[in-house]
């Protein structure tokens, strides 16, 4: 699947993938968001386009009560640079 990004949703996805980096390659995915955080609609739209999971976190007291997003295969690579790779820890199938 295609994935087109934002600019301001593509450099999300960068900051949850930890780019960009010295390494150029991806070492985490993830993102703590809430509603009424300043990030939360661009993570909820990623979420609706296939870009992104999201985790409900009102029970969660790891996220301080607010959702934990991640980003997909896809979305992943809709994030990246020419240049910068996936860590296949994260993304086996990537």
């Amino acid at each position: 699947m295609t994935i087109i990004l934002t600019e301001r949703q593509r450099h999300l996805a960068r900051h949850a993938l930890g780019l960009p980096n010295r390494s150029r390659r991806s070492y985490r995915n993830h993102f703590v968001a809430g509603p009424g955080h300043g990030d939360y609609d661009d993570w909820m739209a990623m979420v609706s386009a296939g870009a992104a999971r999201r985790r409900d976190g009102s029970t969660s007291p790891l996220t301080g009560g607010d959702d934990l997003f991640w980003l997909t295969a896809d979305g992943a690579r809709a994030g990246l640079a020419r240049g910068e790779k996936l860590d296949p820890e994260d993304f086996p199938e990537a």
